[in-house]
């Protein structure tokens, strides 16, 4: 293994150069599949939940949670909806742009994400499986109708006029932020059937469907090298796609500030933010 360390900002005699150099060796002409993250889109304003300078109060929502508690599935209803106008706006970064050049290039093969925030697709990336979901979209979870979330926020705006009026709001990746009006939210029912709506999103304690890991696996299949790029590998499905990476026997590539679960596996290791380094590699893969 190789570790490539980015100095901090403002260490003007530090490069990213060497790294670059060794990422290039092990991944030219080379087709890639790419893994990512939450930290490839905190250049677009959307914050990791264990990065570097993530609240330390944050904790994500889970799934018996929302099921059996009334409360919880209020806060997170009034949270995340309060979050979703700064969330969906949020726009590519030059990591996601660089990934999808490199895929209409033909040299990355697709990507697999473990964000809910489509910010691949809207960069222009083609091939993406979304292991965890897509706040884009909501589901019933009685007669599995799914709603878009534009249309389940501008009903919740009508039910709750107060929601309008936030004093702050600090979003989270999945759009969640904190609120004080908890007992107040009236919680969106489906109109199909008043069934209990959630974020078609893969809430801690969930295990991501078969299909979708599936897909993930046939794109790590079709590939010689792997990029994990701004994911620590917490969750176990990124890990089983390093062991097939490493089962395979292809190079892999981990770009993430900080320490990762795949760090001894890897061929090569760069502590540095993933959109930085996706940018300078894409113009030395093309």
């Amino acid at each position: 293994m190789s570790i490539a360390t980015l100095p901090a900002p403002g260490d003007a005699t530090g490069t990213l150069a060497p790294a670059l150099d060794a990422a290039e060796r092990l991944l030219a002409g080379r087709r890639i599949a790419v893994l990512t993250g939450a930290g490839i889109s905190t250049d677009s304003g959307i914050p990791d939940y264990r990065g570097a300078g993530a609240p330390v109060h944050r904790k994500p929502m889970d799934f018996s949670a929302f099921l059996g508690d009334e409360r919880s599935r209020k806060r997170y209803w009034a949270g995340s909806h309060l979050g979703w106008s700064h969330f969906s706006t949020a726009t590519p970064n030059a990591g996601h742009r660089a990934l999808a050049e490199l895929e209409a290039d033909g040299v990355v093969t697709g990507i697999v994400t473990q964000n809910v925030d489509g910010l691949h697709a809207r960069a222009g990336s083609r091939r993406v499986v979304e292991l965890h979901g897509a706040m884009r979209r909501v589901t019933c979870l009685t007669c599995g109708q799914t709603f878009a979330r534009a249309d389940i926020a501008e009903r919740m705006t009508r039910e709750n006029p107060w929601l309008g009026y936030p004093d702050a709001i600090e979003s989270g990746p999945d759009g969640d932020v904190q609120i004080d009006y908890v007992d107040q939210m009236i919680v969106p029912t489906c109109t199909v059937c008043g069934g209990m709506l959630k974020p078609d999103v893969v809430f801690f304690g969930e295990f991501v469907p078969q299909t979708v890991f599936a897909s993930a696996r046939a794109i790590v299949r079709g590939s010689d090298a792997l990029i994990i790029a701004g994911s620590s590998l917490v969750v176990n499905s990124g890990i089983r796609l390093l062991d097939q990476a490493v089962k395979a026997r292809m190079p892999v590539v981990i770009v993430n500030r900080g320490e990762t679960r795949g760090d001894r596996r890897a061929s090569l290791k760069i502590d540095a933010g993933a959109s930085e380094v996706l940018g300078a590699l894409a113009a030395r893969l093309r």
